[in-house]
């Protein structure tokens, strides 16, 4: 292994792909410690500590801060994050899907076409940025987490926008560079970036918590604690990378004498086909039953069949409540079935697997292959959806039963820890694939050089 990270400084080509990704990192860590002019960032911080990631509040915050690196807390210059970016790209992923849309005829045009959309995504990232920066400035002023001074000066209002914007702006750029002069992509390295920032807090919380001799997290604990850490990430990893196979076989040409194709090959499905997605839905639509029945039971009073049915919905629809998980569970599989409706076209596939003169042995080429590749996709997106379930609902689980503190029990689960796990086995992919490209052994593999010529990058 120690060999293999060697190869790594090598190459020229790689080891300053490798350098400039992580010095872009180290700039967007920086960022996060440059406050926005104006706020009262001590009390904004004792506000998230008394808020706690029970309220409604707190669940929205805590969601946020995973793609903005916990900059919401102190109201940095990228408190934002590169959520604006992200948003819109999910946004105009979904409507490009769409048939007979403007922007999937765009799409269709090729590499121009597609540069056309990614130009628009950045427009109305812009656009988003705006908004949800006038939106959190909005309520720190109605938290009287501005100061009075500059609370009612429309420079100020101007400069916190513009300020907030640029930052979120910044990000966006940033990625692309690393994705440009990189390795990884880059939106997604700043995100894991933002959520493993939170791991010094969470371990300094469990050595705090740790008593071996009285209440607290004794030494069977912190044990089972670590091991099922290591369990969870380790069944995360095999599922994310979880396939099933079809095999493929491709249809005999024969020119002349000779006789071309007939090589078989596998169709590869994956089982998480909707990765991190679903769970990303399905948590932004769970704020709302908290947020609608903690409205309802303010206006009506607890006596009486409707005021007690609100109450306990109301006491049902928190975190950990059981209803809450059931809920939490359907819209997780809601919106994995949804996905693959959107992004996985079977008659699509099936016509490109004729075009190319390949068919699945004991099927004919055409809508009876598109049937069946949908029934095998909704088959094993069942299973996926199990899988995403789990996760969903384990850092909840934990905090509720073992009274583990929610900044711990986030990473054996959830959305944090499936981008993490995606993001890091994607970058391993791709330096993995590079060191194998010149003849090294890769990165996963036994760590000595392969036998044969070495084969030089471009500027070795």
């Amino acid at each position: 292994m120690l060999q293999s990270l060697l190869n790594i400084f090598r190459i020229e080509e790689l080891r300053n792909k490798v350098l400039f990704t992580l010095s872009m990192l180290v700039v967007f860590r920086i960022g996060h410690w440059i406050p926005v002019p104006g706020v009262n960032h001590e009390e904004l911080e004792r506000l998230f500590r008394t808020m706690g990631t029970d309220s409604v509040f707190g669940k929205v915050a805590g969601m946020v801060a995973m793609f903005s690196g916990g900059s919401l807390s102190q109201s940095t210059i990228f408190g934002l994050g590169i959520m604006p970016y992200i948003t819109a790209g999910i946004i105009f992923q979904l409507v490009s899907s769409v048939p007979g849309s403007p922007l999937k005829r765009l799409q269709d045009e090729g590499p121009t076409g597609r540069q056309k959309v990614q130009e628009y995504t950045r427009y109305a990232a812009v656009g988003l940025a705006v908004v949800q920066g006038v939106g959190w400035l909005s309520f720190l002023k109605a938290q009287n987490m501005v100061y009075q001074e500059w609370a009612s000066n429309p420079v100020w209002w101007v400069m916190a926008i513009t300020t907030l914007t640029a930052g979120a702006v910044f990000l966006m750029w940033l990625g692309e560079q690393i994705d440009r002069h990189g390795i990884g992509n880059g939106a997604s390295l700043i995100i894991t970036a933002g959520i493993l920032g939170g791991m010094p807090g969470a371990i300094q919380s469990v050595i705090q918590s740790f008593n071996p001799e009285g209440q607290g997290l004794g030494w069977m604990g912190l044990i089972m604690l670590a091991a099922g850490f290591v369990l969870v990430v380790a069944g995360s990893v095999i599922m994310t990378v979880a396939q099933r196979r079809i095999p493929i076989q491709q249809a005999k040409h024969t020119r002349g004498r000779k006789v071309f194709g007939g090589q078989r090959s596998y169709l590869p499905l994956r089982v998480n086909h909707g990765g991190v997605m679903p769970i990303i839905f399905a948590s932004s639509l769970m704020v709302f039953p908290s947020l609608i029945f903690a409205q309802l039971g303010a206006m009506f009073s607890k006596g009486g069949v409707l005021g007690g049915t609100i109450s306990f919905l109301g006491d049902n629809f928190n975190p950990g409540a059981y209803l809450y998980i059931l809920a939490y569970i359907a819209m997780v599989y809601f919106f994995s079935y949804f996905w693959i409706t959107v992004q996985f076209n079977p008659e699509e596939m099936s016509k490109q697997l004729k075009e190319h003169g390949s068919f699945i042995p004991g099927l004919r080429p055409g809508p009876r292959t598109a049937e069946y590749l949908e029934t095998v996709m909704n088959r094993v997106t069942f299973v996926g959806a199990a899988f995403l379930s789990v996760v969903a609902i384990l850092p909840v689980v934990i905090n509720k039963s073992m009274g583990i503190d929610y900044m711990v029990t986030q990473f054996f689960g959830g959305t944090g820890l499936l981008i993490v796990v995606s993001v890091t086995m994607d970058f391993l992919q791709r330096v993995d694939a590079n060191l194998l490209m010149r003849n090294y052994a890769g990165l996963l593999g036994g760590g000595e050089d392969s036998k044969g010529p070495r084969l030089k990058g471009p500027r070795s």
